[in-house]
């Protein structure tokens, strides 16, 4: 089974383009958001790590295995992270924003398989680790941290919404935020459906 899988396409750059061609189609503006502009960019990014945990489902059941697992969220990073040409100063910082956060969760993607997580995390204490990372400017210790956070995620720790609700205001334009609602968005994906535990590449059709 897996090496069927290996020729099986979790996620097209054609179905990363249709979600571009929607947006650039709902003019969307920062300041006069509509909750249908909005929701775009939130189905979007739901989409992408719904691609992500099919692969996960998959190696799970070790159809995949750790390389091959890897090799697929490569893939739909490559997708998701290539350069998007400008379409308006506001929708290009939305896109920017949706695929900072996608970077970090790829990556939390990536350390799940490699098995670098804990299901016993410390949440708090490590969310505070990353925030003091960010603020000492040591970015890659910040994204590392959220990443691990994220592996642990997947690997069933529980994230708690209402953490990204609590955030102190002096902290909300340091990118550990973005990263952090990356990993809210597996976390949310996770418990909106279990779909995707039961996904098998015979039957879908996208």
């Amino acid at each position: 089974m897996a090496a069927k899988d290996s020729f099986y396409e979790y996620y097209t750059e054609n179905r990363w383009k249709n979600w571009i061609n929607q947006i650039k189609e709902s003019k969307f503006e920062l300041g006069d958001e509509s909750e249908t502009d909005v929701s775009i960019f939130v189905n979007m990014t739901d989409d992408v790590i719904l691609a992500c945990l099919k692969v996960i489902a998959r190696f799970d059941k070790e159809a995949l295995n750790a390389e091959e697992a890897s090799e697929q969220i490569d893939k739909i990073q490559d997708i998701v992270m290539a350069e998007i040409p400008s379409i308006s100063e506001d929708i290009d910082m939305m896109l920017y924003s949706v695929q900072d956060s996608l970077c970090c969760s790829f990556y939390a993607f990536q350390l799940y398989i490699a098995g670098e997580y804990s299901v016993d995390v410390d949440m708090e204490s490590m969310i505070e680790e990353a925030f003091e990372a960010d603020e000492s400017e040591d970015y890659d210790k910040a994204f590392e941290t959220v990443a691990y956070i994220g592996a642990s995620v997947i690997a069933g720790a529980y994230f708690d919404e209402n953490i990204l609700a609590n955030i102190p205001d002096e902290r909300l334009e340091l990118p550990t935020v973005n990263w952090l609602d990356g990993i809210d968005t597996i976390s949310a994906a996770m418990a909106g459906t279990d779909s995707y535990k039961d996904f098998d590449e015979e039957d879908d059709e996208e």
